[in-house]
C-alpha cells in the first residue's frame, strides 16, 4: 500500500512541476518541468528508502525492490510527457 501511495504522490508532484513550468513558459522562454522533476523525485525516492532502512529497519533488498516502482513509474510518466512536449514543439 505504501508503494501505491508514493506512486500516486509522485504523479501529483509531477503535475505540479508541469503546471509550474507552463505558468513560467507564459512569461518567457519554454520551460520543461519534467527534467527537474526527475532529479527531485530521485532524491525523494532515495530518501524514502534510506528512512525505511535506517528508521523502520526494513531490509535493504526490500527497499531496493520497492524503489523500482516508486521512482520508475512517475519517472517514466515524466519521460513520456517530456517526449510528447518535444514532439508538439516541433509541429
Amino acid at each position: 500500500m505504501h508503494v501505491l501511495v508514493l506512486v500516486v504522490v509522485g504523479h501529483l508532484v509531477l503535475a505540479v512541476f508541469v503546471l509550474l513550468a507552463r505558468l513560467l513558459s507564459r512569461r518567457g522562454p519554454a520551460v520543461d518541468g519534467t527534467r527537474p522533476f526527475i532529479w527531485v523525485w530521485l532524491m525523494a525516492s532515495i530518501a524514502n528508502g534510506a528512512v525505511g532502512v535506517v528508521q523502520a529497519k526494513i531490509p535493504l533488498l526490500t527497499e531496493v525492490v520497492a524503489f523500482i516502482p516508486i521512482f520508475g513509474i512517475p519517472a517514466a510518466a515524466a519521460w513520456y510527457l517530456s517526449r510528447r512536449q518535444k514532439a508538439a514543439a516541433k509541429t
